[in-house]
C-alpha cells in the first residue's frame, strides 16, 4: 500500500495559505502582505520560515518584495521580477493545478530514448556512459519570447511505472507525483546548482538567437538531482535565455 503523503513543511504551509487568500480574492492585485515581522509576531512561524514562504511565493510569480516598499500581490499584466525554476514549477502546479504562468505556453515537447553521452549526467544517474536514459523537454515561451529550456534526464528504471514518460502528451498528473503512487516510494529533489557555461548551437536556435558562429553567448543552467528509495531517478536541467539570470531579467 503506497505512503501517505508526508506533511508540507511549515514555510510550505504558510505560503499555500496566503496562496489560498490570493486566490480567493482577500488579497487582491497591488494589495500589500502583512510583513515578515508581523506574521512572525502573530506566531505563524519563525522568521526564517515566514521569509522562506515568501520566497517561495515570490519565485511562482505571485507576489513582488521591494526594497522600503514592501510585499504586494502581483497581477495578471505584471511581470514576476524572477524566472520561474523547475522547483518553482512543481510547488505551483501541486498547489493549485496550474502548469503555466499566465500569458505562457511551451513548445517543443519531446520524449525520446537517447544515449547518455554526458559523463556528468551519467554519473548523476549511477549509470555508465552512453547507457540509454530517457530525455524529455520542452522550451517555455513567456509573451511569445522562448524564456527557460527544460530538459528532465530520466533513469531506464522509470519506465516500469510510468510506461507514459514517452509520450509527448501530458500526464494525467504530475509524474513524480504518478510514479509515488504507484511504487509507494517518495520523490525528493536535492539542492538546486546553477553554473554558467556557453550556449550550444542547439540551444541558441531552440531560443531563437540568430549569432554568428564564432561569438560566444552565456548561459545560466539550474540543475536538481531528484532521488527516490533506490537512489537517483531524474536530473533536471533548465538554461536560462542568454541575459535573462536567476532571481532577475536583465
Amino acid at each position: 500500500m503506497p505512503t501517505p503523503a508526508p506533511r508540507p513543511p511549515k514555510w510550505r504551509q504558510i505560503a499555500d495559505e496566503i496562496a489560498r487568500k490570493i486566490a480567493d480574492g482577500d488579497y487582491g492585485p497591488g494589495d500589500r502582505l502583512p510583513s515578515v515581522q508581523t506574521l512572525v509576531t502573530e506566531g505563524k512561524g519563525a522568521t526564517a520560515t515566514v521569509h522562506r514562504a515568501y520566497q517561495a511565493l515570490e519565485a511562482e510569480g505571485l507576489i513582488r518584495t521591494t526594497q522600503g516598499s514592501g510585499t504586494t500581490v502581483l497581477g495578471t499584466r505584471d511581470v514576476p521580477p524572477s524566472t520561474l525554476t523547475g522547483a518553482a514549477r512543481l510547488e505551483r502546479l501541486r498547489r493549485t493545478g496550474r502548469p503555466l504562468a499566465p500569458r505562457e505556453t511551451y513548445v517543443n515537447s519531446r520524449s525520446v530514448l537517447r544515449s547518455c553521452a554526458d559523463p556528468e549526467i551519467a554519473n548523476l544517474l549511477g549509470i555508465d556512459l552512453y547507457d540509454e536514459i530517457v530525455l524529455r523537454s520542452r522550451t517555455f515561451v513567456q509573451d511569445g519570447k522562448p524564456t527557460v529550456l527544460a530538459l528532465n534526464m530520466i533513469h531506464m528504471r522509470a519506465l516500469g511505472p510510468l510506461p507514459e514518460l514517452l509520450s509527448e502528451g501530458p500526464m494525467p498528473k504530475f509524474r513524480h507525483d504518478l510514479y509515488a503512487e504507484r511504487t509507494g516510494k517518495t520523490i525528493n529533489a536535492g539542492p538546486e546548482r546553477s553554473t554558467a557555461r556557453l550556449a550550444s548551437s542547439n540551444e541558441l536556435s531552440e531560443f531563437g538567437i540568430d549569432v554568428p558562429s564564432d561569438v560566444p553567448v552565456p548561459v545560466l543552467v539550474l540543475r536538481t538531482l531528484y532521488s527516490d528509495d533506490d537512489g537517483p531517478l531524474e536530473v533536471w536541467e533548465d538554461i536560462l535565455r542568454p541575459g535573462i539570470w536567476h532571481g532577475g531579467r536583465s
